[in-house]
């Protein structure tokens, strides 16, 4: 028994001095000190040696296996060293090498027009308001004067949720939930998205618009043409020629539209402006007595103006771009120029 034990100690340190990997010494290790290894099967034969016999040849047996262990786990170490070293080399990094350029994003053009314009009157002293997209019937028409059988609804393609709920039309409604919460004086703008069923190189069923509006006493239209003004100067240039021609909106008497000298040729004539050298830029007028009526504002003793625009109509005119569906195309070779 005892030349056994040492004939299989001889023949597994043999065996770990050729080992060349850590699955060989895994597999040695199993296969002699495994519970059904060689070590196991021999220690299963001390119930045959005598009672003398048996703590002579345990001990040995401990021994071996101590030893065999000792060798097989210092193999272990050692392969998981170099595998450990080797991760190291690969993984190594030069930290005197340049980083690598990661480009960085920019605002998309219609936001970079947007903050422009909300800059602009901030620093006239108005103030930003919101308002839901999912607007009701009355807060969209009825409240600025359009009730159900006028014939400005025709001019304003809707979708509609319900008969009572729809995609807000224009950003106007937040002007009536404004003045229904706040006395004058009132200066207020309105940006966000508004929906019309509507589609082609010009229009897109979904576009973005700021509403302006100021309330107070003794508001005339001389401060509608002083803030329209001096905020198209400093969104276009200095020295742009702007003209006001009459128009019609239900929620706004009188009613003016705004042209300003067409930034393509400057004035002359070209086929942006249809050769008549000036562009429609954004609507507006003095705040119709019956939109008061309907916030309870005393009309004998308060006027006010409002005004709306479209933000891609002045993107494209900015930027000199004549199809809208290319802002909401997401085609980065374009949206890298701005």
């Amino acid at each position: 028994m005892r030349d056994r034990l040492l004939q299989l100690e001889k023949a597994a340190l043999s065996e770990i001095s050729s080992i060349k990997n850590k699955e060989a010494v895994i597999e040695l290790k199993n296969r002699y000190l495994g519970r059904k290894g060689e070590l196991a099967s021999l220690t299963k034969e001390l119930g045959k040696l005598s009672h003398e016999e048996r703590p002579v040849v345990g001990d040995l047996i401990n021994s071996i296996r101590g030893r065999i262990e000792e060798r097989v786990n210092s193999l272990l170490t050692a392969f998981a060293q170099d595998e450990r070293e080797q991760r190291l080399k690969a993984e190594r990094v030069d930290v005197t090498l340049p980083g690598r350029y990661l480009p960085l994003g920019n605002s998309h053009p219609i936001t970079q027009i947007m903050d422009e314009v909300v800059s602009i009157f901030l620093g006239m002293g108005f103030k930003v308001a919101e308002g839901p997209e999912v607007e009701t019937d009355y807060y969209n028409f009825e409240a600025l004067n359009i009730p159900k059988d006028h014939p400005a609804r025709d001019m304003q393609d809707t979708f509609y949720i319900s008969d009572d709920v729809l995609l807000r039309t224009h950003t106007s409604p937040v002007q009536i939930r404004v003045m229904q919460g706040k006395k004058p004086p009132l200066r207020v703008i309105a940006p966000g998205k508004v929906y019309r069923r509507d589609s082609d190189i010009t229009h897109t069923p979904m576009f973005h618009q700021v509403e302006g509006f100021m309330v107070d006493e003794s508001i005339t239209f001389g401060d509608l043409k002083g803030v329209l003004t001096a905020f198209l100067h400093s969104l276009f240039r200095e020295d742009i020629a702007i003209r006001f021609r009459p128009s019609f909106f239900p929620f706004t008497e009188p009613s003016v539209e705004v042209d300003i000298q067409c930034v393509m040729c400057n004035g002359k004539g070209c086929r942006v402006c249809k050769g008549s050298g000036w562009l429609e830029i954004l609507g507006a007028g003095m705040i119709h007595p019956m939109v008061f009526k309907a916030v309870d504002y005393d009309s004998e003793r308060y006027t006010g103006f409002a005004f709306g625009l479209g933000i891609e109509r002045i993107a494209m005119l900015k930027y000199g771009i004549d199809d809208i569906r290319m802002f909401f195309e997401n085609d980065v070779r374009f949206l890298r120029q701005f």
